[in-house]
């Protein structure tokens, strides 16, 4: 499947900016099963710098600063990619890997200098957590197949959380999520990696899109796909697999991955500082357009 994807972000400053400082995280990655074909980042106004380059996960971010004076910034990202189905899911659903393998456990992989380890540790959105274990421990049954037990926390998220747009945003705490039951995709994906990893195991936060299919006999609206986040967790002798805990799906060729890390702190679509007084504004919009 091959898509075009225009993701436009628009801040509007009360009071003008006289300098700004952002890294923006907008280039599709280059995967087993997805090629970015093409990617073209527009910023008005024209940065006085700018500079390319690839993070610690593999991510290529952009570093931008703009010194002179505006009152707005506009940052559109244009993309081709071409996507198959990046799991194979047969390979988890037959594996014999018991969530409890001493592999998995995290007294041992918290010692280990590989880049697993780093997935069971807290992050800067993931803390330890009883409240957050004790929801999703019972989904983890003694003799339960890793498959199985990640399906069950999957569909558990998808069935005890309510979908609110507006209600948290990129601050709220995974605990007051799991408090309110109110959330958007990334309070989804936060809490069900937080789930696995008080359970002692491996999972990573998935920044992307996904393409939104109009119902039968409507047409699809422009700006109706949304920057999207969901799971990866890592089985042993297989790899990541990933899980979909908004709509309770594996990610299949309707989702195009941007970046990985462990949670949104790594993986923001644009954070950065600047230096003004005033509130702001913003606007974002995004199309995921099938090319054929």
């Amino acid at each position: 499947m091959r898509y075009h994807i225009r993701h436009s972000t628009e801040y509007t400053y009360q009071d003008r900016v006289s300098t700004a400082h952002n890294r923006l995280c907008l280039v599709p990655l280059n995967l087993p099963k997805q090629k970015c074909i093409s990617s073209d980042v527009k910023i008005s106004p024209t940065p006085d710098e700018l500079i390319y380059r690839t993070d610690f996960f593999g991510n290529t971010l952009l570093f931008i600063s703009i010194y002179q004076e505006h009152s707005h910034l506009e940052v559109i990202s244009e993309s081709v990619v071409d996507i198959e189905n990046r799991i194979n899911p047969d390979k988890a659903t037959h594996s014999a890997t018991r969530w409890t393998d001493g592999e998995l456990n995290v007294g041992n992989r918290a010692n280990d200098h590989s880049e697993i380890a780093q997935y069971i540790l807290p992050s800067y959105h993931i803390p330890y957590s009883e409240a957050i274990k004790n929801f999703a421990q019972d989904c983890f049954l003694q003799n339960a197949s890793l498959w199985s037990s990640c399906l069950a926390l999957m569909q558990k998220i998808f069935n005890s959380i309510e979908f609110k747009p507006g209600f948290t945003t990129v601050n709220t705490p995974v605990e007051e999520v799991l408090k309110s039951r109110k959330g958007v995709c990334q309070d989804f994906a936060h809490l069900m990696i937080a789930g696995l990893r008080n359970m002692g195991l491996p999972a990573g936060y998935v920044s992307g899109y996904i393409e939104t299919v109009p119902p039968p006999g409507k047409e699809k609206l422009v700006g109706s796909d949304a920057s999207h986040a969901w799971v990866a967790v890592h089985f042993p002798h297989i790899g990541w697999v990933e899980f979909d805990p908004t709509n309770n799906l594996l990610p299949s060729s309707h989702h195009t991955v941007v970046a990985f890390g462990r949670d949104y702190f790594d993986v923001a679509p644009i954070k950065g500082i600047i230096f003004s007084s005033g509130k702001q504004n913003i606007s974002v919009k995004v199309d995921v357009n099938r090319v054929n």
